[in-house]
């Protein structure tokens, strides 16, 4: 299995006779970030549940260091820690209490200048009861309970989820530092500029099916192309209709153009209308994102 933290094999998962997953395959490599991308219902959660072994999959396998989720869950767990995307916590209880009692089952392991330090990077004052906390507090206590004890494994689903920008940014910071400590990140976000700004690579899930594993950095490079070019001559609607290029706008003499193949042509195309400046604009992970559920789109969520 070599360095697989998380490996999965054809993971299935019905809810009835609705499917939540169907065959998924991923593997996630020791030190890395790996970010699972997809709307709401895609299959994020699910899966992760099926990590966890808060449900067991109708057919498949999960493993988690080389052991299986759902016979092994207790050795697993002594090792990771699991922020859900829905954090119930107890109204009257104190954070700072329930943080306390969170370390007491972790083996004693508990480190208390490294949890103070956690609550003063978020801004957060644990002496409170839950229910005098705000949502973005209430999460605040989920991502101290996550990180404070150091884990192998960090399984975060929304992690940023009702956190204003500036703490974002400290929860990729503190993502960026388990990597840096050689331990691995597995989560899932809607905010992909986060996910492109910290992943090594990343898993795109649609209707419970992962259509694409890839590093962050291939992703970028395979996707389309956006060419913005400006003419002397400006060139007649359609000059550039051909396989694999779309025209997308146009702003004064500059075409907009979207190429996913025959560049060469195009520009040989181009060159007849004189050509006074190319740009070629960055393509973000949101926007690739966006193209797969375009292209893979059969119907609605």
């Amino acid at each position: 299995m070599g360095n697989h933290v998380i490996e999965t094999h054809d993971l299935t998962v019905y809810y009835g006779k609705h499917r939540g997953i169907e065959k998924v395959n991923l593997t996630v490599e020791q030190g890395e970030v790996f970010g699972f991308l997809g709307p709401n219902g895609a299959g994020k959660t699910t899966t992760q549940r099926v990590l966890m072994d808060v449900i067991h999959p109708s057919a498949g396998q999960a493993t988690i260091f080389g052991m299986d989720c759902q016979k092994e869950g207790v050795p697993i767990r002594k090792r990771l820690s699991y922020l859900p995307g829905e954090l119930n916590l107890y109204p009257n209880m104190r954070a700072d209490a329930f943080l306390d009692m969170l370390a007491s089952l972790q083996d004693g392991r508990q480190d208390t200048r490294f949890r103070d330090e956690l609550c003063q990077r978020l801004d957060f004052d644990p002496t409170r009861r839950m229910k005098e906390y705000s949502r973005g507090n209430k999460q605040k206590v989920g991502i101290v309970a996550a990180f404070m004890d150091k884990p192998d494994l960090l399984i975060l689903d929304e992690p940023t989820s009702g956190l204003d920008p500036l703490v974002q940014q400290t929860v990729m910071e503190l993502v960026r530092e388990v990597k840096a400590d050689g331990r691995t990140v597995f989560f899932s976000s809607h905010i992909l500029p986060e996910v492109q700004a910290v992943c090594d690579r990343v898993g795109i899930i649609r209707e419970g099916q992962l259509i694409q594993t890839a590093s962050v950095e291939s992703l970028t490079k395979q996707a389309f192309k956006r060419v913005h070019l400006t003419f002397r001559n400006l060139p007649p609607a359609g000059a550039f209709t051909m396989d694999g290029v779309t025209e997308t706008g146009r702003d004064g003499q500059t075409v907009m153009l979207e190429v996913r193949s025959g560049l060469p042509k195009l520009m040989e195309l181009a060159a007849a209308y004189q050509i006074e400046d190319v740009e070629a604009p960055h393509v973000t992970l949101e926007e690739i994102f966006l193209n797969f559920y375009d292209r893979t789109s059969n119907g609605g969520q």
